[in-house]
């Protein structure tokens, strides 16, 4: 790619870009939301044409006029498997992925024999076995699921003209909705298919993924290109200050008051999945709940809001005894939560900014039977402002925002209901550096405010950073407290790796 320009409505979204991808390599290419990298993806996707700029494959320049869909990318051998994964829902997993060169028989029928075979033998080729069920429905896979045939669609030669399948593989973020097996998986198909000579270009916001997986790292900024560094020289601090130009330590820096008194607690709290819960979150407190996948912190701040029953134990806010029946019984008593599915559990996609910041203040809106709209805009505007929501204005789907953006929206909504507890699962997953800064200072801003906040987060530096302290959680217990004054990676990775937990008295076994 050389010279690669492209603007929408005066906005340049890509000024003079020229990046290489060499064949048997992996290119990461990073930069906050905004910097690019998506209208980059397209333009070699053939979804835009550049305003300027040439694009040469194997050493042959492209006319633009035949690279102007998907179809010519492939066709010239390029692919590009996209974050959010196209399913056909009523139909199979296996005709998912052979879409558009579906094997037939002679009387033009689908032959489901011979794609039942296909499917099983590409599963066995490309590493994904026991992963996928070729027969199940589009709309009953999971989302790792839907992730992998989105990844086996673009490696699979599907052209009925044939061909020699991909050249350059494009991966943009595949393993937000995966798991660690199928994590592992796509990292050694990615390391054959680079030892094969194909050019991988892969795009994720997750450090130590990029520093363990490319052999070059480019980064844009504001449209540009940055810089293209090997992966063995750089750092990742020194990537954070390409994207940023700012240190990554800088983004934990915040004044620590002493905290005030406990506003949140449970006490003997047990569920299906958790047993026996204490817990204390004082006001201006920040607390960090850590642990590996699996450890129950989600399904613990899930019973915290009244989103699964309480077998035993109680929650109390400010001391009062919680009846927790639904979560509107935890919003009533001054708890705002921010959940890890943000898409499906926090969000209306198809709903305006407005509509989605409102929804926890409509009832202190109302005038009389009805919601004021003026007020309603007034009270929605101010907190974007405040919470530098990146929005065209608030009536704009918050499904064409960015995953940052989105999570500013759903602290947005809390912010304006002033919560004296703030519970968030995840809250910087998906999000780029930059929004992931702006997050971390919210998170601050509230803190000193007296706020009570209690974080769910599986990056061991973001917690080591924002806690004042670390409780960390296996199988369904607490292992262990950590003060911020105590708290390493090695300590905290003994607590959550602890093999000295009992069993329970329902017989959980550890």
């Amino acid at each position: 790619m050389t010279g690669l320009s492209k603007g929408f409505a005066g906005v340049r979204a890509l000024q003079g870009v020229s990046l290489e991808l060499p064949g048997g390599q992996i290119t990461a290419l990073m930069g906050e939301n905004g910097a690019g990298k998506s209208t980059l993806i397209k333009i070699i996707n053939g979804d835009y044409q550049p305003d300027d700029g040439v694009l040469t494959l194997d050493g042959q320049v492209r006319d633009w006029r035949d690279w102007q869909s998907p179809a010519d990318a492939r066709r010239g051998g390029v692919r590009v498997i996209a974050q959010e994964p196209e399913i056909i829902p009523y139909v199979s997993v296996a005709e998912n992925i052979y879409v558009g060169a579906l094997p037939h028989g002679a009387t033009r029928r689908l032959d489901s024999a011979a794609l039942r075979r296909r499917v099983r033998d590409d599963l066995d080729r490309y590493g994904f076995t026991g992963m996928l069920d070729p027969d199940a429905r589009g709309d009953q896979i999971s989302a790792a699921q839907r992730q992998l045939v989105e990844i086996l669609r673009a490696l699979t030669d599907t052209d009925p003209n044939g061909g020699g399948g991909p050249r350059v593989l494009a991966f943009d973020e595949p393993t937000s909705s995966l798991g660690d097996r199928e994590t592992e998986a796509l990292f050694t198909l990615i390391r054959r298919l680079r030892d094969e000579g194909r050019a991988i270009l892969y795009v994720s916001h997750r450090m130590r993924e990029i520093l363990q997986l490319a052999d070059r790292v480019a980064v844009l900024r504001d449209g540009s290109l940055v810089g293209v560094r090997e992966a063995a020289d750089v750092t990742e601090g020194e990537i954070v200050r390409m994207m940023v130009g700012r240190d990554l330590s800088a983004m934990f820096e915040r004044e620590r008051l002493e905290p005030g008194p406990v506003v949140l607690s449970a006490h003997g709290v047990s569920t299906d999945d958790v047993h026996g819960i204490d817990l204390e979150v004082r006001a201006g407190e920040v607390v960090v709940l850590a642990g590996l996948v699996g450890a129950g912190r989600s399904e613990l701040v899930s019973a915290l809001v009244g989103d699964v029953p309480l077998r035993e134990g109680e929650v109390r806010v400010d001391g009062k005894a919680l009846r927790l029946r639904h979560p509107g019984d935890a919003v009533r008593a001054g708890i705002g939560y921010a959940p890890e599915e943000r898409k499906k559990q926090a969000l209306f996609m198809e709903r305006s900014v407005r509509d989605n910041a409102s929804l926890a203040i409509l009832k202190r809106l109302r005038r009389l039977r009805f919601v004021s709209g003026s007020a309603e805009r007034r009270a929605v505007q101010e907190y974007v402002t405040r919470m530098r929501v990146r929005t065209p204005s608030i009536e704009q789907h918050v499904g064409k925002l960015s995953g940052g953006n989105q999570q500013k929206v759903v602290l947005a909504r809390w912010m304006a209901r002033n919560p004296r507890v703030l519970i968030l699962d995840e809250p910087t997953r998906g999000v780029d550096v930059g929004a992931k800064a702006e997050i971390y200072d919210l998170i601050a801003g509230l803190a000193k405010a007296g706020v009570a906040v209690l974080v769910v987060s599986s990056e061991l530096p973001e917690a080591l950073g924002l806690a004042d302290r670390i409780v960390v959680m296996q199988n369904g217990r607490v292992t262990g407290e950590l003060d911020r004054a105590d708290a390493g990676e090695e300590a905290v990775l003994a607590l959550a790796m602890s093999h000295d937990l009992t069993s329970s008295s329902t017989g959980d076994t550890p």
